[in-house]
Protein backbone atom coordinates (compact mmCIF):
# COMPACT_ATOMS: atom_id res chain seq x y z
CA UNK A 1 0.00 0.00 0.00
CA UNK A 2 1.37 3.38 -0.92
CA UNK A 3 -1.00 5.52 1.14
CA UNK A 4 0.64 7.70 3.74
CA UNK A 5 -0.16 6.45 7.27
CA UNK A 6 -1.15 9.94 8.47
CA UNK A 7 -3.61 10.29 5.61
CA UNK A 8 -5.02 6.84 6.37
CA UNK A 9 -5.47 7.72 10.05
CA UNK A 10 -7.41 10.83 9.02
CA UNK A 11 -9.55 8.70 6.69
CA UNK A 12 -10.21 6.23 9.50
CA UNK A 13 -11.44 9.07 11.73
CA UNK A 14 -13.84 10.29 9.04
CA UNK A 15 -15.18 6.78 8.43
CA UNK A 16 -15.68 6.19 12.16
CA UNK A 17 -17.60 9.45 12.47
CA UNK A 18 -19.81 8.48 9.53
CA UNK A 19 -20.52 5.02 10.97
CA UNK A 20 -21.46 6.59 14.32
CA UNK A 21 -23.82 8.99 12.56
CA UNK A 22 -25.36 6.35 10.25
CA UNK A 23 -25.92 3.77 13.01
CA UNK A 24 -26.73 6.28 15.79
CA UNK A 25 -24.01 4.90 18.03
CA UNK A 26 -21.24 6.53 20.02
CA UNK A 27 -17.89 7.30 18.45
CA UNK A 28 -16.33 4.78 20.83
CA UNK A 29 -18.69 2.02 19.65
CA UNK A 30 -18.15 3.02 16.02
CA UNK A 31 -14.39 2.86 16.55
CA UNK A 32 -14.68 -0.62 18.02
CA UNK A 33 -16.80 -1.79 15.11
CA UNK A 34 -14.45 -0.18 12.59
CA UNK A 35 -11.25 -1.69 13.94
CA UNK A 36 -12.83 -5.15 14.09
CA UNK A 37 -14.38 -4.98 10.61
CA UNK A 38 -13.38 -6.86 7.50
CA UNK A 39 -13.36 -3.50 5.72
CA UNK A 40 -10.64 -2.21 8.07
CA UNK A 41 -8.58 -5.36 7.46
CA UNK A 42 -8.84 -4.79 3.72
CA UNK A 43 -7.91 -1.10 3.99
CA UNK A 44 -4.98 -1.66 6.35
CA UNK A 45 -3.78 -4.63 4.31
CA UNK A 46 -3.73 -2.59 1.12
CA UNK A 47 -6.10 -5.01 -0.62
CA UNK A 48 -7.20 -3.80 -4.07
CA UNK A 49 -6.54 -0.16 -3.17
CA UNK A 50 -9.84 -0.12 -1.28
CA UNK A 51 -8.52 2.89 0.65
CA UNK A 52 -9.13 4.96 -2.48
CA UNK A 53 -12.91 4.46 -2.16
CA UNK A 54 -14.95 7.31 -0.69
CA UNK A 55 -15.37 7.59 3.06
CA UNK A 56 -19.14 7.27 2.65
CA UNK A 57 -18.83 4.08 0.60
CA UNK A 58 -16.52 2.50 3.17
CA UNK A 59 -18.78 3.58 6.06
CA UNK A 60 -21.75 2.01 4.24
CA UNK A 61 -19.78 -1.22 3.82
CA UNK A 62 -19.12 -1.30 7.56
CA UNK A 63 -22.83 -0.67 8.25
CA UNK A 64 -23.64 -3.64 6.01
CA UNK A 65 -21.18 -5.73 8.03
CA UNK A 66 -22.93 -4.64 11.25
CA UNK A 67 -26.32 -5.60 9.86
CA UNK A 68 -25.09 -8.97 8.58
CA UNK A 69 -23.43 -9.72 11.91
CA UNK A 70 -26.60 -8.79 13.77
CA UNK A 71 -28.68 -11.07 11.51
CA UNK A 72 -26.26 -13.96 11.99
CA UNK A 73 -26.29 -13.52 15.78
CA UNK A 74 -30.09 -13.65 15.86
CA UNK A 75 -30.42 -16.88 13.89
Amino acid sequence: MTANQTILQMKYARIIALVAEMKHISLEDAMDVFYHSTTFKLISGGISDIHTMSDKYLAEEICIEIEESSRNNHQ
